[in-house]
């Protein structure tokens, strides 16, 4: 059996997506021929398996870093605060040589290149276990090695824009 044509259009499916809230992060790495800082903002992120410690997001097979994520031995996924809002624009923006301009780098236990900011809520290090072609997309799949959480409220992404309404519940400590 095969999947019957979709009766939407892309806009519509974009919008009906949209209806989705979805945390907002940035990634990491190093340019594969240079070892540049390469990075952008995704919001398809999502944990696959506990055991062992698995998460996934997806880039677009049109974006011109796809090669150097493809190559990459890791990555880290910085998962951002809502006090991030300033990066998460800065790193969806077309500028990739202006991204890391004036921020403070740092590396992860496990060499990995990553950002320098203690105000993520969380930051995973992964090993650039698959890839799986989807669509217009390719599904990365990281198998985390390291990773750190903090209490902030995360940067959410909804409807097409940033979500900046406070949480009234409080966060646990757990």
């Amino acid at each position: 059996m095969t999947a019957t044509p979709p009766d939407f259009d892309a806009d519509f499916f974009r919008s009906a997506l949209g209806r989705f809230a979805t945390g907002v992060a940035i990634i990491t790495t190093e340019n594969c021929t240079d070892r540049s800082p390469v990075g952008l903002t995704i919001s398809s992120f999502n944990s696959v398996s506990l055991e062992p410690p698995l998460v996934l997001w997806s880039l677009s097979k049109a974006a011109s870093s796809l090669r150097h994520f493809q190559h990459a031995e890791r990555y880290v996924i910085h998962i951002l605060a809502a006090s991030q809002l300033h990066l998460a624009k800065r790193f969806a923006s077309g500028a990739q040589d202006k991204r890391f301009e004036g921020l403070p780098l740092t590396r992860a236990p496990g060499g990995t290149l990553m950002l320098n900011d203690p105000e993520c809520a969380a930051w995973f290090e992964c090993h650039n276990m698959q890839h799986h072609e989807a669509g217009d997309h390719l599904i990365f799949i990281g198998q985390v090695e390291r990773c750190q959480r903090s209490f902030a409220q995360p940067l959410v992404y909804h409807a097409g824009d940033f979500d900046l309404t406070p949480s009234t519940e409080p966060l646990s400590n757990d």
